[in-house]
């Protein structure tokens, strides 16, 4: 079976036979399904009325375990944008009443930000959308290449997580 990214390499094979063109197999691959993944994305948490941004918070407070929260700090971690960006985002999530601000009993001056229940059960919803969607992309694969495609992944992505700052 011929995808685009067979296309491309071969036309860039017969233009640039001096490059080694091989990275683009994979890599223009990974870049493709990325873009496809963040259609589904997008897709699943509209039908919960969603942006991505706010499924990002909202689900890392639920992972958080009870009772879903985090300072805006340890959101900040998680979701990698600026501390004003972050100010924003919980400004509109307490709007929608997806979140709430308590202050900090162990800092006088700090606050944190926990999840409503509107919002954990939003964020659940969009949850399993975005699982199903995920499912239906992969479906393809029998479970152990599912396996061997993750650990293969992980190889590439690891060195990219576990830089320090």
């Amino acid at each position: 079976m011929e995808d685009e990214v067979d296309r491309l390499v071969a036309a860039w094979r017969r233009e640039r036979p001096d490059l080694d063109v091989e990275p683009l197999e994979v890599l223009s691959r990974v870049s493709r399904l990325a873009r496809h993944l963040d259609r589904a994305r997008r897709l699943a948490f509209a039908e919960h009325g969603l942006e991505p941004w706010e499924f990002d918070v909202l689900t890392a407070l639920r992972r958080a375990g009870a009772p879903y929260q985090l300072s805006p700090g340890q959101l900040l971690t998680q979701t990698l944008v600026t501390s004003g960006t972050m100010t924003n985002r919980i400004d509109r999530l307490t709007t929608k009443g997806l979140v709430e601000r308590l202050p900090d009993p162990s800092d006088r001056r700090g606050v944190l930000v926990r999840l409503t229940d509107e919002g954990r059960d939003r964020g659940d919803q969009a949850l399993a959308g975005l699982l199903a969607q995920e499912r239906a992309i992969l479906a393809e694969l029998p479970s152990a290449q599912r396996a061997e495609l993750a650990g293969l992944l992980r190889q590439l992505t690891a060195p990219f997580d576990n830089i320090p700052g």
